[in-house]
């Protein structure tokens, strides 16, 4: 059981490996687009993300790219924004039911309304996962989530004890956003696509001057736009059944341009969270006795994670192979985290 991929910081020499996996995404990484400069940018601030000084979150990227041993090929990406809004506020329509009644006719009806929601100081968000379809097997997608969360667990005091996640909402088979048609499209000038992107990194001045301040109530919207409203991309769907089995619950906020779900969750409270124990580790040249397949992280800001055999010796020890030792770029009686996976 032999680590075949490795998980770790993204690099600037990474750029063009990074820009050919994003193409396989269709479009669905509004947070990493294509557009070159925007991309660099984004490499730079995650490196800049993993400086030993950052105390607290403050926005900060963070991005982890998967990476196959033997060819060195990128072939996944995942990462962590410390903290949404800031500044530039975080977006999103809220889904609030009113009662509006006439006593005298003995009408009383509820109405569902979208009302666009501002936060400036929020939770921090997981985000930017993306697998190659030709590697979606073996694990490999669990690997680039839960990592996040490991490396949040070392590091509690760089992230909020809140957590949040922004699922890619519904596209329709011609690479249309049934919402963004009925909504968006009415305010903005561009497509659905070039205004995610834009609010993706970080470009969100329009938001605030072209989108409607009152409330709209959903039942004035067509079915199509209804019926997508909380509801994910397809290929989305795996990342979106992860994530509530780890103890992330659904709420009342979607994204504002394809009405995709945002999920929430305390931290402290998540599955893998509350599952990843420390160990310290003994680098073993003979093959493990024993061994249980894991999901093992080093603790460092250079950070590690694979999927590897872990042979537990006693309470606080575990035992590696050399070649998971490499991967993780830890030595003798240092300390690993182990998730059973």
């Amino acid at each position: 059981m032999n680590p075949e991929f490795v998980l770790r910081p993204v690099e600037n020499s990474d750029l063009a490996q990074l820009t050919e996996l994003i193409q396989h995404s269709a479009g669905g990484m509004t947070t990493l687009p294509e557009h070159p400069e925007s991309l660099e940018e984004r490499v730079h601030q995650s490196c800049r993300a993993f400086d030993h000084r950052v105390r607290k979150p403050a926005g900060e990227v963070y991005l982890f790219v998967l990476e196959e041993c033997a060819s060195q090929r990128i072939i996944g990406i995942s990462g962590i924004l410390s903290r949404v809004g800031g500044f530039d506020p975080f977006y999103t329509y809220t889904i609030e039911t009113v009662l509006q009644e006439y006593a005298p006719l003995g009408i009383h009806k509820h109405f569902e309304l979208l009302k666009l929601t501002r936060n400036h100081k929020g939770p921090s968000e997981i985000c930017s996962l993306f697998l190659h379809p030709d590697f979606r097997h073996h694990g490999l997608g669990k690997l680039l989530s839960l990592s996040r969360f490991c490396f949040m667990k070392a590091f509690p005091e760089r992230f909020d004890e809140d957590v949040i996640a922004e699922l890619r909402g519904y596209i329709d088979p011609k690479g249309k956003s049934p919402f963004w048609k009925a909504v968006g499209k009415k305010f903005f000038w561009s497509d659905y696509y070039t205004a995610d992107i834009l609010c993706g990194i970080g470009e969100k001045d329009f938001i605030e001057a072209l989108m409607p301040e009152h409330p709209i109530y959903v039942n004035l919207l067509p079915t199509t736009a209804r019926s997508v409203i909380g509801k994910v991309h397809r290929h989305t769907e795996p990342a979106r059944s992860l994530l509530l089995k780890e103890g992330f619950q659904t709420t009342n906020e979607i994204d504002i341009f394809d009405a995709g779900p945002i999920l929430k969750a305390k931290r402290s409270e998540l599955q893998s969270w509350s599952n990843t124990v420390d160990a310290s580790c003994i680098v073993s040249t003979k093959p493990l006795q024993n061994p249980l397949r894991a999901l093992v992280a080093n603790k460092a800001l250079d950070f590690r994670a694979t999927v590897a055999g872990v042979d537990f010796m006693d309470e606080g020890t575990a035992c590696i192979s050399t070649e998971t030792a490499e991967r993780l770029n830890t030595t003798d009686k240092s300390t690993i985290q182990i998730l059973l996976i």
